[in-house]
């Protein structure tokens, strides 16, 4: 039997969740949704595997967020002013991703500051961010369909 008293036992769930909570913000790749980048990872063996994992989840939300923006492109190039103002967006955004991975690592020699992991780190953080930025396109697209 436990001989922990129940509430002893709550409390170390909510702890247990809110830890979990935590390291799911700290490291990106905790935070992915993919389930290929999910079954990739998993049976990767080495650092270089798991990059190649975390290359392959960026190279398939940015294909999405591709897809998105080129519908939301059709849908609006009837109109020159709602275009331009979607084409200036994606351009700003695209900044201001470099500019916030380069903020997150701001080390000069990226490799000797950060380690083997830094490829995946910086993978799955444009990942993420480029997954914020297809859920605000398809907001766009909802928009202009309305």
């Amino acid at each position: 039997m436990n001989n922990t008293p129940p509430m002893s036992r709550i409390a170390l769930r909510k702890y247990l969740a809110l830890a979990l909570f935590a390291a799911a913000g700290a490291f990106p790749c905790l935070a992915q949704n993919s389930q290929t980048f999910r079954t990739c990872n998993e049976k990767a063996k080495t650092q270089s595997e798991m990059n190649a994992c975390a290359s392959a989840e960026l190279a398939r939300v940015e294909a999405q967020m591709d897809d998105v923006y080129n519908t939301l492109l059709t849908k609006t190039e009837s109109q020159p002013e709602a275009l331009a103002k979607i084409k200036a967006a994606q351009k700003a955004w695209l900044v201001y991703r470099d500019a916030y991975v380069a903020a997150m690592y701001p080390a000069k020699n990226k490799l000797t500051e950060y380690g083997s992991m830094y490829p995946m780190k910086v993978s799955l953080l444009r990942a993420k961010l480029t997954q914020k930025q297809v859920a605000a396109l398809k907001e766009l697209l909802r928009k202009s369909t309305d």
